[in-house]
């Protein structure tokens, strides 16, 4: 029988008491304090107990929320550094700068975000003015990860220090006649200011633990000193809402990132009204990340409300400061006095007591405006104490009012994000609110002006002493480029020699090269290899006791299988990045790495190999983010195609990546046939990348797990692989070939299709007296890049032949493409090949089977390749319909 509610066991049940007596005096104390003072003063001496108890290092579960109420007390602020006057001017400046910017753009309907920017200024300015660390400094600076809508206020702030111009700043959000400003962080479309993309919302707070993650990683390795790179990611509270917002919480904590900072804004609206309109998203915000470890610093209030909290002697203020939900707060700062007088304070007797010694105008202040996010003190406070927090992140919660000083028509209204600009009135109440020296005559024909006090103001020269101070401008984005040279020829030249008559999968010749690239004294240390959880699966574990799986904790425990040759080794100086079961994480290291060239001026080469089902489908978002932070590495997508991932079924079973990867105009996309091709796209792929003249591209390449015989490289492919195609294997080179004025058909296959094309040859010429050719498909992306360029050249009056034409010039029979992708894939490059096209690919599901019976469902086996053939060569004339029958009986389609 189970124990009533109220007497279940707990884990105390199961420990010794060595003192009974005691325990019970504590009890028997809690009691009498309860009974004499209240509960609510026993609930009070226990959270303080707690809280002791935390702060002291006492080994107990921390208190998942504490009050509605800043962390660090008014009385405990430091002293604050700069000039505040002077500071708030400048931040008057940014907000006026970027307000007009959008509005002056609304004109063309290009729109734009200002009441987030309106609500962070301070955030952002005590920051510059403070703390972040320029790329000029010992070192690679800071890493700024900025909230995208905010983007307004960097170039308010960037036009103030002379980085932009007046006509950028009119042609925010129109790019394409050159000297614009991109309307978010793009690294690609304004390199030397952006560093990280982040308004693919919930990307950028995963990218930033990763980035602080590989900081740690870089330096553990001994490659760069890290030590003083901090990183801070500025977040929106209903950016939080997405999963890549928290997916990588406990990672951080776990390897004590204590250089990294999250400053969440919280002025807890998101896009259409609040983010918690029933709730209060700071407490549930503060559970999440102490409960995932974190240090957290709430700044929620303004120093008008200290004389609120010295008058509530009984606790009453902060025990309604912690039930009314956001959506009701939210309601108050646009409410009058008396509304919040009977709505707050009415709520009890103790509040009417405490609102009945309280101004209107001190009321008003307090619920308007007063937010610890507006107050350069206290975020400085907040800043200063998160630098000062050793063993674990911070994250600070500050409490803002979006739309802040845009006026009564923008603050605290559900619609303000989705506001693009003021009214002239507006603009003149905006700026009688932060004493801009601007006259009516400046709004000459309804056009809001841009402000600026002079390039010798004492703004602009506080302003650039500040940052002269902390290393520079920022942010920024600086790329000293540094050429790898290029691996010695041996790494390669097993793959190019091929396997003889030992059978090996691309997967494993992939990772064999990788392995001998990583011994390479020159360029083998910059090898970062990432999988998420999957390294046995692709032949990987003969890397785990060479290059060590990395871990800032080396490796505490002796592994289960340290008796083995290739055991499990962690090491703090580990090469292998080994991420556990997270796609999105391990793309997010990728990125990290790929970016080391511009971020810390050392240039790494990652390669991140996975499930190709699990790569594009899962993280197209991020390809995207790598492609706009001018990422360069390696992705694989192993085990590809739909049918030889045996018996793993729909879920698995990839046709499709390739479509998805040529979505990406940064990702150079092959899908090798064999060993030596492999060797010959990762080669030209260093000096494409890490060469003398690197490209801001990355590649994607697919191999597969199907054991095959892998042959010598032919002499004079080299040009036609990395193009993506070249002939193979031509019908006369048969044993039993054709006669000459046999029917003529060309086969064209990528990856693991070659072998059934070559099975096809083989059937076609020994059952039919057809001549098939087969030619190697590397690359249906690349054939078609190059076309297009060759349409772009023509519209400019320049004529130009695409490869893939030219490839097949002279050449009159037709064509047939097969792949172990959707027909989409070959067809990719039908427009440019001049003969009759035709194709076989596996669209549809995958399924659970056999390799045999996959392809044989999905109609790509050689016995069907040779029935399609057949039916192409009917269509012609060249050869019997009646042939097309036949060949389906005799080979039980």
């Amino acid at each position: 029988m189970s124990d009533p509610v109220g007497k279940l066991p707990s884990e105390l049940d199961q420990l010794p008491d060595r003192d009974t007596e005691e325990t019970a005096e504590w009890a028997a104390s809690l009691d009498a304090v309860a009974k004499a003072a209240g509960t609510r003063r026993a609930e009070y001496l226990l959270r303080r107990t707690l809280q002791h108890a935390e702060a002291a290092g006492l080994a107990l579960p921390k208190l998942l929320e504490t009050d509605y109420v800043n962390t660090i007390p008014t009385s405990a602020e430091p002293e604050f550094p700069g000039d505040e006057e002077m500071e708030a001017k400048i931040t008057a400046w940014n907000r006026w700068n970027a307000a007009a910017m959008v509005t002056r753009g609304s004109k063309y309907g290009v729109g734009g975000h200002i009441a987030t920017f309106a609500s962070a200024a301070w955030l952002y300015e005590t920051g510059f003015q403070h703390f972040f660390r320029g790329k000029e400094a010992d070192g690679s600076g800071d890493q700024l990860y900025i909230q995208g809508h905010a983007s307004p206020g960097i170039y308010a702030r960037a036009f103030l220090d002379g980085r932009v111009s007046e006509q950028q700043l009119d042609n925010f959000r129109q790019e394409s006649g050159g000297n614009g400003l991109p309307s978010y962080p793009h690294p690609r479309r304004l390199p030397w200011l952006w560093e990280f993309p982040t308004v693919s919302m919930g990307l950028g707070p995963l990218s930033a633990i990763y980035q602080a993650r590989f900081n740690r990683y870089l330096q553990n390795r001994s490659i760069k000193d890290t030590a003083n790179s901090h990183v801070w990611a500025f977040l929106g509270d209903g950016e939080m809402d997405e999963p890549e917002s928290t997916a990588a919480l406990a990672l951080a904590s776990r390897e004590q990132l204590d250089n990294l900072t999250f400053v969440i804004n919280c002025n807890l609206q998101r896009l259409d009204g609040p983010v918690r309109a029933n709730f209060r998203v700071v407490q549930e915000l503060e559970a999440q990340f102490r409960g995932a470890g974190w240090n957290v610093i709430k700044s929620l209030w303004g120093s008008a409300w200290d004389e609120l909290f010295r008058l509530d002697t009984t606790g009453a203020l902060v025990r309604r400061l912690r039930e009314v939900p956001d959506a009701q707060f939210q309601t108050y700062a646009t409410r009058d006095v008396a509304y919040i007088r009977q709505h707050f304070f009415g709520a009890n007797a103790e509040l009417v007591q405490l609102a009945g010694v309280l101004s209107d105008a001190k009321i008003a202040e307090c619920f308007h405006s007063s937010r610890g996010g507006h107050e350069p003190r206290k975020v400085y406070a907040a800043y200063k104490a998160a630098l000062e927090h050793k063993g674990a992140p911070t994250v600070i919660l500050a409490q803002t009012v979006k739309g802040y000083t845009l006026g009564a028509g923008f603050e605290s209204k559900n619609a303000n994000h989705q506001m693009k600009k003021l009214t002239i009135d507006e603009f003149k109440g905006m700026r009688d609110l932060l004493g801009l020296p601007i006259p009516d005559s400046a709004f000459a024909d309804g056009v809001v002006p841009y402000g600026h006090p002079g390039a010798n103001s004492p703004e602009v020269r506080y302003l650039n002493e500040r940052r002269a101070a902390l290393g520079g401008p920022a942010p920024a984005r600086k790329v000293k480029h540094v050429a790898l040279p290029a691996p010695a020829e041996r790494s390669f030249a097993p793959l190019i020699k091929g396997s003889g008559k030992q059978e090996m999968a691309t997967t494993m010749a992939f990772v064999r090269l990788v392995k001998d690239l990583m011994r390479d004294k020159e360029t083998g240390k910059r090898w970062v290899p990432i999988v998420p959880d999957e390294a046995r699966t692709f032949g990987m574990e003969s890397l785990f006791p060479s290059a060590g799986i990395y871990s800032p904790l080396g490796q505490t425990y002796e592994p289960v299988d340290r008796d083995q040759l290739m055991y499990y080794k962690e090491a703090k100086d580990g090469q292998i990045l080994n991420e556990g079961i997270t796609e999105a994480g391990a793309m997010a290291d990728f990125i990290a790495a790929c970016t080391s060239y511009a971020t810390h001026g050392e240039p790494m080469i990652p390669f991140y190999i996975f499930y190709s089902m699990f790569g594009w489908q899962r993280t197209a978002d991020q390809m995207w983010q790598l492609a706009d932070q001018l990422g360069k590495g390696f992705i694989v997508g192993a085990t590809a195609g739909r049918t030889t991932l045996t018996g793993e079924g729909l879920q698995h079973a990839d046709g499709h990546s390739h479509l998805i990867a040529s979505t990406n105009p940064a990702s150079l996309n092959y899908d090798p046939a064999f060993a030596y091709e492999i060797a010959v796209i990762v080669k030209d792929g260093l000096r494409r990348m890490y060469g003398e003249k690197p490209e801001d591209v990355f590649y994607y390449l697919t191999v597969y797990n199907e054991p095959k015989v892998q042959p010598a490289m032919p002499e004079g492919v080299e040009e036609g692989i990395l193009k993506g195609l070249y002939r193979f294997n031509e019908a006369s080179s048969l044993e039993s070939a054709p006669a000459a004025d046999a029917p003529k058909i060309q086969l064209m296959a990528s990856g693991t299709a070659i072998h059934w094309a070559l099975e096809a040859q083989q059937l076609l010429a020994a059952d039919w007296n057809v001549a098939a050719d087969v030619w190697s498909a590397t690359s249906w992306g690349e054939l078609r890049r190059e076309a297009l360029e060759c349409d772009e050249a023509l519209l400019r009056g320049e004529v130009r032949t695409p490869y893939v034409t030219r490839a097949l010039e002279g050449v009159t029979s037709p064509v047939l493409a097969v792949s172990d992708w959707m027909r989409q894939v070959p067809d990719q490059i039908s427009q440019w090949v001049e003969q009759d096209w035709t194709s076989l690919g596996t669209d549809g599901f995958g399924l659970s089977d056999t390799r045999e019976g996959a392809r044989r469902h999905f109609g790509v086996d050689a016995q069907s390749i040779v029935v399609a053939a057949l039916a192409q060569l009917a269509r012609r004339g060249e050869v019997p319909a009646s042939a097309i029958k036949e060949a389906r009986e005799r080979y039980g389609l």
